[in-house]
């Protein structure tokens, strides 16, 4: 049972749910299951009772951000590298939800709770980039339906190691959680994931190295670190899914999200914002250009 949830419910910490089954919130077909090991059997309705998170109180700190478009409805940032979204066990301070609580105040979207608000889709904090904000409900729930509907445009360009045969490529694999590694995400069966679709195309073959853009058709967890580490080419810097040993002069994974493209969840017309890389990422590829 354990580990049959904790392959559907990806968001939820395998050791969470064991204890959620002790606590009786899991039941098979109406009935309490209080056994982790008990056997899954096709057919069986599972019920599962999450109860709502303690709340955290999340402050609002004036943190700079740099706001590349806002109106009544929503903002379009683009998140410096380092700097983790929303609040959580050891990081309930200095996140970008802190910045823009305290930029809009009570303006921001409430659907995702106390701990994210205003968050429609997320990237990691060693990922830098563009990202939208809700700031009401209504535009909340316009941008999430164009998400799940993969309409929105979201480019990324990334540096992976080794020199990529293909000019261009699309990896189409499902992507779960890795049942060896919490942590981890991985390229998994069909039935264990969820279908993940990337296209990719070089923009320049750096000796040992290749510089990437990578269009997501889908939105998985890790979703370009996994596609491109199953392929053999993982990203420079990945403390996760790239080699042990670290690149003299990288901290964490090459990858910026560049461009964005929805359309406004009031007026319906398409908008496309597009940013600039950081100086680190670009202070990488300089030094791979000098060395090829």
């Amino acid at each position: 049972m354990d580990v049959v949830l904790s392959l559907s419910m990806e968001e939820i910490s395998r050791s969470r749910i064991q204890k959620l089954i002790e606590e009786g919130m899991v039941e098979i077909n109406d009935q309490p299951c209080l056994e982790k090991k008990h056997p899954v059997r096709a057919g069986e309705l599972i019920t599962v009772q999450v109860p709502a998170p303690s709340l955290l109180e999340v402050e609002a700190e004036d943190i700079p951000l740099e706001i590349l478009y806002e109106d009544q409805d929503l903002m379009v940032i683009n998140k410096a590298r380092g700097l983790v979204v929303h609040p959580g066990a050891g990081n309930e301070k200095g996140t970008l939800v802190n910045a823009i609580m305290h930029h809009c105040g009570d303006s921001l979207s409430s659907i995702n709770g106390i701990i994210r608000p205003g968050i429609v889709h997320r990237i990691d904090k060693d990922t830098s980039g563009l990202l939208m904000i809700a700031k009401n409900d209504r535009a909340h729930q316009s941008l999430a339906k164009q998400l799940a509907d993969h309409s929105i445009t979201r480019v990324y360009h990334a540096i992976v190691y080794n020199n990529l045969k293909e000019d261009s490529g699309t990896i189409d694999r499902p992507i779960g959680r890795d049942p060896k590694n919490r942590l981890r995400q991985g390229v998994t069966d069909p039935e264990r994931g969820r279908r993940a679709v990337t296209h990719y195309r070089v923009l320049e073959r750096l000796g040992p190295f290749t510089y990437i853009e990578a269009t997501l058709e889908t939105g998985r967890t890790h979703q370009i670190r996994v596609h491109m580490a199953y392929i053999n080419h993982p990203l420079l810097g990945d403390p996760v899914y790239g080699p042990k040993r670290k690149y003299p002069g990288v901290e964490g994974q090459m990858l910026h999200a560049k461009k964005l493209g929805f359309r406004h969840p009031v007026t319906g017309l398409y908008m496309e914002f597009d940013s600039e890389l950081p100086e680190d990422f670009q202070k990488v590829l300089r030094k791979l250009r000098e060395r090829k």
